[in-house]
């Protein structure tokens, strides 16, 4: 299986446009030694042909450029883009399908409260069908399997998530935010973006699996708060911070297998700063940062 992390930041990829945080700033002035990062973006392939997006970033157009694999190849109009595979129906999940508007054949799978967000209450992306079948819709049950291709199938697992803040409520809490373990064969990549809590069947999964991109989004819990006043922790947005008790290091430090990779990181998480003491505490407990561009063989 072929893996390309495309964008590895969180919601507004870093620099974020607006922010003028420690990290933003420095990054900005070529004072911190890091990386910029565009927003969480994967490809994943069985043959390096054919592909298919997990999530849809809203920098998906730039992404693509960046990626020679997935560029047009053949005609006048051509994309291996096959699939594009939704855990939620975040801001930064889905706008990249606006990006993929041009006549392009292709599916998108999710679950079906993330279907009807998308096609039934918000017009935008009406956009998408403006030809009969440009684009198919699937739907998965959290719990179920997912065929990609003759080759590559992804178990859904259902995650303790809620929706985004402009979804209106009544909605089955078991459909707003699910996890996806892509198979290919006896491999495994597991793609965790969002995690609120770590369960014993999340555990399950980690210890099967090949490759873990996991949820880097915050280090702390009060990150935010100290940044910004009157924001949430990291635990009230869904997201398990790296660092502290029950923060994913120390919970997850146990796990030989699988090789473990942060993703979807805030422009605030000081990780962010490769020279850093707590860059230098992630590394130390076994795990990377995952980077645009970005290239795994599972």
């Amino acid at each position: 299986m072929q893996v390309r992390v495309l964008g590895a930041a969180a919601g507004g990829g870093f620099p974020q446009w607006n922010c003028h945080c420690n990290n933003c700033r420095r990054l900005r002035l070529g004072t911190l030694q890091g990386k910029a990062r565009s927003q969480a973006q994967v490809a994943v392939s069985s043959d390096g042909r054919t592909w298919h997006l997990l999530n849809a970033s809203p920098d998906l157009r730039q992404q693509i450029e960046l990626c020679p694999s997935l560029w047009p190849a053949q005609g006048v109009r051509h994309s291996p883009i096959r699939s594009v595979v939704l855990t939620s129906a975040e801001i930064d999940a889905v706008a990249g399908l606006l990006s993929l508007r041009e006549f392009q054949t292709f599916t998108v799978h999710s679950t079906r409260a993330v279907q009807e967000i998308l096609r039934r209450e918000n017009s935008l992306f009406q956009a998408l069908h403006r030809l009969p079948d440009q684009v198919r819709w699937s739907v998965f049950c959290p719990g179920t399997i997912c065929e990609l291709d003759a080759a590559l199938r992804v178990h859904v697992i259902p995650l303790e998530g809620g929706y985004p803040t402009y979804v209106g409520p009544g909605r089955p809490p078991e459909e707003a935010v699910v996890g996806l373990a892509i198979e290919q064969e006896d491999r495994r990549l597991l793609f965790l973006p969002g995690v609120g809590t770590i369960t014993e069947n999340l555990l399950e999964w980690m210890k099967k699996s090949d490759v873990l991109l996991f949820d880097g989004t915050f280090w702390s819990d009060d990150e935010l708060i100290r940044v910004q006043q009157g924001a949430r922790t990291a635990r009230q947005m869904g997201h398990v911070p790296m660092s502290g008790a029950r923060g994913s290091l120390e919970s997850l430090a146990h796990l030989d297998r699988p090789r473990k990779i942060f993703m979807h990181i805030n422009n605030t998480n000081p990780v962010l700063d490769e020279e850093s003491a707590e860059h230098r505490e992630m590394r130390d407990a076994g795990w990377q940062l995952a980077f645009d561009g970005m290239e795994l063989e599972i």
